[in-house]
């Protein structure tokens, strides 16, 4: 993260720029220092800026938001003594004056070391954060050999979106994660935008027995699909030799998930393209058929289709659907279908106009689940935000979290088969004391009692409240006043979810900026952000008993 920077610098190491016209200046790099600490400034436009080496070869070209004003926090770009940074700035000039004042010369510095030490009060206690940085979809998440792999959409150099890379996370416990290098970068043929990983038990790809198959979207004039594969655990990926595999003629065409099928003892490739799912298969992972197509007139059409996955779950199949725009609430979220898979077809067992969500809160999107997750569990993450206002929250050393990990079932109501959402058992492993107050990081267990409505509040009036309509049968979360909301019109919102029968008990996770409530039958689950400018240290609670554990997570 940004914090405090671990660095002396004399004081003629400030860079002094090549300036070459009034958008381009060139810094000739001779430091001895890993890094360049970058400055950024969130309001300026974005500079491109291109690293040359010593044979005069570019190795890098991100997308930085250099500080022409003032410097909201730095990035870290690595670099060798004899590289060249070739800038081109894109903002008016007319509006920012001369380069050669900007901030960025005056700021820019060397080091040996990023200081990652967390400074923001809204980072969550227990739930995955980028040390630094933007962050976006899951990608790519595996189990193996004791360890759950998350890869994510990632900017190395911002907080904002850009620049597009697979970050990469492990964990053992799904609560504590370790940082690790960036997995897979841009290339010639594009930014590394979302996919997924498998295990390749049987070798069929030829990259050796229990290889790492990763599948991405390189996004730039179109978009197409490519793989890498990795011989050590997924720590380090070697991109495939005859990228792109898949290629399509169409705008939207991203996000493959790919699984193994039993049945015709081919792997399956699932991709968004515009308003529908494609579905692919192939025996080797390199050589791709198009199979059939899925989602004319089928569930919600109000934005773009994205992140598919294909679950069995039980006897049934189901099939994860992203939306954006489109979610209940506004913005994104995350609809799904549930029918049969054959190996070639989707076919859903629903009416076309019926729509499910599996999270009825504003916050909850790409969610996606982990390959070869032990027990025969199907085990999901999802993206923690909102596209809506996702680049307008109030954090800037990072931006965004994953949810908690969630475990997937099914329940019937009447005719319709849904999907059930619990917290994952690891969640219970982080349980405190019992406490009488609700803290910054606390699982409130509500026994509920008919009717039912709880409020969490500040000692500011800030507050949150959670009614349950025994009648109605739905459960609702007004978070209009629960702090700072100004950033983003969208954000002050109440949202309102089915409970498909009567509401016992839930399971209320709060963290710093964040509340995601479940019924603790599985029967609805509902995730939103929340920035307080104080914790929330009081609940009262009409209908229900309460009871509180602190949550402790040593990072």
């Amino acid at each position: 993260m940004v914090a405090a920077l671990l660095v002396t610098l004399s004081a003629d190491a400030q860079v002094k720029p090549m300036v070459l016209s009034e958008n381009h200046a060139m810094v000739r790099l001779e430091t001895g220092n890993k890094y360049v600490l970058l400055p950024v400034e969130e309001k300026a436009e974005n500079a491109n800026v291109r690293v040359i080496n010593s044979d005069n070869q570019t190795t890098r070209r991100p997308n930085v938001r250099l500080a022409v004003d003032n410097v909201d926090y730095y990035v870290p770009f690595e670099i060798k003594d004899g590289q060249t940074l070739d800038i081109i700035f894109t903002g008016d000039r007319r509006k920012t004056g001369p380069i050669k004042d900007f901030a960025c010369w005056k700021e820019m510095k060397f080091s040996n070391d990023f200081d990652t030490t967390n400074r923001e009060k809204f980072r969550p206690s227990y739930h995955h954060t980028p040390l630094y940085g933007w962050m976006n979809d899951p990608n790519g998440m595996f189990y193996k050999d004791g360890e759950w792999h998350l890869y994510y959409q990632y900017n190395p150099y911002g907080s904002l979106w850009e620049n597009m890379t697979w970050g990469h996370s492990v964990s053992k416990d799904l609560i504590h994660w370790e940082a690790l290098p960036l997995a897979i970068e841009a290339d010639a043929i594009g930014t590394i935008f979302s996919g997924s990983c498998v295990v390749d038990k049987n070798n069929t790809a030829g990259f050796g027995k229990d290889a790492i198959i990763a599948f991405y979207t390189s996004a730039a004039e179109s978009q197409t699909q490519s793989m890498a594969y990795s011989t050590d655990g997924g720590r380090t990926f070697t991109k495939y030799d005859k990228n792109p595999v898949v290629t399509f003629n169409a705008p939207d065409f991203r996000d493959p998930k790919v699984f193994w099928y039993e049945g015709t003892n081919r792997w399956i490739m699932m991709l968004a393209v515009g308003q529908e799912m494609q579905i692919w298969s192939s025996a080797n992972l390199k050589d791709w058929n198009k199979e059939s197509s899925f989602g004319s007139e089928y569930g919600c059409h109000g934005g773009v289709w994205e992140c598919p996955d294909m679950l069995k779950i039980g006897d049934k199949w189901v099939l994860i659907c992203n939306i954006n725009p489109g979610g209940p609430f506004g913005g994104s979220a995350t609809q799904y279908f549930v029918g049969d898979f054959d190996g070639r077809k989707f076919t859903c067992e629903s009416m076309p106009k019926v729509t499910k969500w599996l999270d009825y809160g504003k916050d909850h999107y790409a969610t996606v689940s982990f390959s070869n997750a032990p027990e025969g569990r199907v085990t999901v993450l999802a993206w923690m935000s909102n596209w809506q206002y996702a680049n307008q929250v109030p954090t800037k050393q990072f931006r965004s979290a994953n949810s908690i990990a969630r475990d997937l079932g099914l329940f019937k109501d009447g005719e319709e088969t849904y999907v059930s959402v619990t917290p994952s058992k690891e969640n219970l492993a982080v349980r405190g004391a019992k406490i009488k107050k609700p803290t910054s990081a606390c699982e409130i267990i509500v026994d509920v009692k008919g009717t039912m409505e709880l409020t969490l509040s500040n000692a500011r009036g800030e507050q949150v409240v959670m009614s349950y309509d025994a009648q109605k049968q739905t459960f609702a979360m007004d978070r209009s006043k629960s702090g700072d909301c100004s950033f983003s019109e969208a954000f002050a919102a109440t949202t309102v979810a089915p409970t498909h029968g009567n509401l016992k008990q839930l399971r209320i996770f709060v963290d710093n900026s964040s509340i995601e409530a479940f019924d603790a039958d599985g029967k609805m689950a509902m995730t939103n952000l929340v920035f307080p400018n104080e914790p929330y240290n009081n609940i009262k609670v009409k209908g229900g008993k309460v009871t509180i554990y602190e949550i402790k997570v040593k990072r």
